[in-house]
């Protein structure tokens, strides 16, 4: 069971990004009490969101994807970094939550997760021994990581052996692509790491293989979806070589891949490549929960036209994370300006999409905003938007946008705001980046 207490008993006040200037402080659980609504303007522009409907949508969905499909998920915690989500997703179904950096591990133990997939290299020495020390200190807490070289099989052994721990540190081979990230390249590699890890038996055990398909990028989605099975199926059979050899246990074996775009590709790869027993198949999608509104928006509607089980689902994952700023200035015909920008919005993938506007007093609810209008380009605090001359838009009026890849918007706000769907805030949630 997580722990929130600290969390939802913290402070707040305006030394949060979001928060009205001079407000006496008050706990995060209260937040919904504040009587705060983004459209009646309550509330500093600009302002990142989490629409709640959404959120319990694609929780909703994923939890049916794992119940159909049998797998597990230890979704990434590095999307959002905030263990009041952790919490939602462990109580979805999740079986653990994968981390990348001795930080975040810090992070989620601190509000108690118990189980940890640590999809990255341990190899500074500082950083394996408190990792040993919290497996030593800790009977129950479970972690997994991940080993590519004899030289960071080493490392661990060598930490293992410091700590006296109990038991063995266990790894995952990492297996990765031509030109990518970590990862060994080719059977004869993968073999040889984990011949050496085999050597050092009572430190470390192999538990299974990963990977990560989400950096396979080619010409045409068509083709990316062709490098991305060849490369599942190389996963497969260094899991398969390992069993042969006795180095992996097949009726414990773990297989790891699946980020948030291609993930059904990695269930069929687990189906479809294995000698019985089926292997544990664990998926770390982490943007599924807010999802996006370009990026993956675009990858998943291609996932769904490809996978027969996820399209049966019904309506598929939503855009919950909006960003909401005002028109500040009209200083051309064509063009305005908004004022929000690069410390408050990812861009790392694509410009934000505007989605919505309104006029208080003109309205009762957001109207969509044509086509026509598109951000053109960020400042640190200002968005500059082409549009055409008869545009509405006006000075003052309330602009909401979608974002692309929420991982680098989430690090922009320590605090966010769960609204309902007339932007009444609800509830609140905190980030530690």
């Amino acid at each position: 069971m997580m722990h929130l207490e600290e969390i939802e008993n913290s402070l707040i006040d305006d030394r949060f990004k979001g928060i009205p200037l001079g407000v006496k402080p008050f706990e995060l659980r209260h937040i919904g009490q504040q009587g705060w609504n983004v459209l009646a303007e309550d509330l500093p522009l600009p302002l990142a969101v989490l629409k709640t409907s959404a959120l319990e949508h694609n929780r909703d969905w994923m939890r049916r994807f794992l119940q159909a499909t049998g797998v597990h998920l230890y979704p990434h915690g590095k999307t959002t970094m905030s263990p009041q989500l952790f919490a939602k997703q462990l109580e979805d179904g999740a079986r653990g939550i994968s981390l990348a950096t001795v930080h975040q591990l810090a992070i989620a133990r601190r509000f108690g997760v118990r189980r940890v997939l640590l999809a990255n290299q341990l190899i500074i020495p500082s950083a394996i021994d408190s990792v040993a020390r919290l497996l030593q200190q800790d009977d129950d807490f479970e972690l997994v990581c991940l080993v590519d070289s004899a030289e960071s099989v080493r490392r661990l052994s060598d930490a293992a052996r410091r700590s006296h721990l109990r038991r063995p540190i266990e790894v995952l081979l990492e297996v990765g692509v031509a030109s990518g990230r970590c990862g060994v390249r080719d059977m004869r590699s993968a073999l040889a790491v984990a011949r050496t890890i085999a050597q050092n038996g009572s430190r470390l055990q192999l538990r299974g293989v990963e990977g990560f398909e989400g950096t396979i990028a080619c010409t045409s989605t068509e083709e990316t979806e062709v490098v991305i099975g060849k490369y599942l199926r190389l996963l497969c059979e260094v899991a398969t070589r390992c069993c042969e050899e006795g180095l992996l246990d097949k009726t414990s074996m773990l297989l790891s891949a699946g980020g948030s775009a291609f993930f059904d590709m990695v269930v069929q790869a687990g189906e479809q490549n294995f000698l019985t027993p089926r292997p544990e198949v664990i998926l770390r999608s982490g943007c599924y929960l807010t999802h996006d509104s370009i990026f993956y928006q675009k990858l998943h509607e291609r996932m769904l036209s490809r996978c027969e089980l996820a399209d049966k689902l019904g309506p598929g994952l939503q855009a919950a994370l909006e960003v909401w700023a005002c028109v500040q200035s009209r200083p051309e015909p064509t063009r305005a300006v908004l004022n929000f920008g690069k410390r408050d919005c990812s861009y790392d993938i694509h410009l934000p999409l505007l989605t919505q506007w309104f006029r208080r007093g003109d309205q009762s609810v957001p109207l969509a905003i044509p086509a026509n209008h598109r951000i053109a380009s960020l400042n640190d605090q200002h968005a500059i938007v082409d549009l055409p001359p008869d545009s509405p838009l006006q000075v003052g009026d309330l602009v909401a946008a979608g974002i692309s890849h929420p991982c680098t918007t989430f690090d922009k706000w320590q605090l966010i705001p769960l609204v309902d769907d007339a932007y009444s805030v609800t509830g609140g949630i905190r980030t530690f980046f």
